[in-house]
């Protein structure tokens, strides 16, 4: 297990998507929730290598379900957030307040 200091942009958008998701968190609805809120389309590769990268670091953790028939028997493999995944995502939301707070370009209206 790597020593993680910080969230890449990605990560946290996809940390975001599970938590948003709650049990349905896989590849597919992960990238569709993206998509839908930032208008950000990311390959399901990309999704999923992420995904195992932030299991490697114990920011997730992955747990696969029922084989379907629809799915030509496979499983899906939901992705919860744990603990530490959690402690990370408020870290990178608080750093990146920090770095926002005063910036007079950025006060108001977005438009």
């Amino acid at each position: 297990m790597s020593k993680r200091t910080y969230l890449s942009q990605t990560e946290l958008m996809i940390m975001l998507a599970i938590m948003r998701l709650g049990r349905n968190g896989y590849g597919i609805p992960i990238a569709q929730e993206i998509a839908a809120r930032t208008g950000r389309e990311l390959a399901i590769g990309v999704v999923y290598s992420t995904l195992w990268r932030l299991e490697d670091d114990a920011l997730v953790r992955s747990e696969v379900g029922e084989s379907t028939a629809a799915r030509g028997g496979r499983a899906k493999t939901y992705f919860q957030l744990t603990a530490k995944g959690v402690k990370q995502v408020r870290e990178a939301r608080q750093s990146l307040q920090q770095l926002w707070d005063g910036i007079p370009q950025l006060k108001g209206s977005l438009t």
